[in-house]
């Protein structure tokens, strides 16, 4: 079976993907973006990305495109604890004056208070990766450069970690889900943490009362939602979909009935699936 994931090689989706799929073939890809499409065409079984961060929220490229490719599902959510740390290549001394420090917008965003602190006038640019940040360091020993990633990246690029433990707060998570186009396939012998649903929701027409109508089909199912979440549906202002996860199992007759009074109401829906959560090593 082919996974992939958010690359390059000793990114947190890399290791997350590791221990979710130990025995399968792992293939790196670029973006987000790439992920999605591979599935969709059916270049690999399934991919891993990521899907919010206890600091920064959600990936808004994520949620972008489970809305955007109808077939996609979500078979797995896994949770990984998150540590960055500033890297330089070896050949450069600790104190060298660092001119550009690189890594994913992100990982940046974790560690602004530190960066802003310490390096407050050297410039931080956006990377894919956290990964391909310490790879371009590793390939520019010349350069006065740094990239905050994770101590994996360190070590198979070769870097030298002159400060860690730099993000700004201690309990920082990422949560990442496992997508294809089948339900309900994913098979694993960890221990899971509970069981969630997610699905896609598209009001009908603006108007009022138009969101609580919605949330009223949960409310009175006394259904857990563990979140609701909008974005633009890039059409004009004020139009929105909503990502919605629900706490539990969906055997439930109530819980189904909710998917067709939801649709009954005007609301399109799309049911992404019910699967397990994992909690990972960091």
């Amino acid at each position: 079976m082919k996974i992939a994931f958010l690359g390059p090689e000793a990114s947190f989706t890399q290791l997350t993907a590791t221990q979710l799929f130990p025995n399968e073939e792992l293939i790196p890809k670029a973006n987000i973006l790439d992920c999605f499409l591979a599935v969709q065409n059916n270049e690999v079984d399934k991919a891993v990305v990521p899907l919010e961060n206890s600091i920064e929220g959600t990936v808004s490229m994520t949620l972008d495109y489970l809305y955007q490719t109808p077939e996609i599902r979500v078979e797995a959510e896994a949770v990984m604890p998150i540590a960055h740390h500033l890297m330089i290549h070896p050949s450069q001394e600790n104190d060298t004056a660092i001119e550009k420090i690189y890594s994913h917008p992100q990982a940046l965003a974790q560690s602004f208070h530190f960066l802003n602190q310490n390096y407050p006038e050297v410039i931080k640019q956006d990377f894919a990766s956290t990964a391909a940040a310490a790879k371009r360091v590793s390939e520019n020993p010349d350069r006065k450069i740094a990239a905050v990633a994770n101590k994996f990246a360190a070590e198979l690029y070769g870097l030298k970690i002159i400060n860690d433990n730099i993000h700004d707060v201690e309990e920082n998570h990422t949560r990442f889900i496992v997508i294809s186009k089948t339900e309900n396939t994913y098979q694993n012998e960890m221990q899971s943490i509970g069981k969630k649903t997610a699905m896609l929701i598209t009001l009908p027409q603006d108007h009022a009362g138009g969101l609580h109508q919605v949330l009223s089909v949960f409310a009175w199912r006394n259904m857990n939602l563990s979140k609701i979440e909008s974005r633009t549906l890039k059409t004009k202002l004020g139009n929105y979909f909503f990502f919605v996860t629900v706490v539990g199992d969906w055997n439930n007759v109530l819980y189904i009935n909710s998917i067709d009074e939801l649709r009954a109401i005007g609301a399109d829906v799309k049911f992404l699936g019910n699967y397990k959560e994992f909690l990972l090593e960091g």
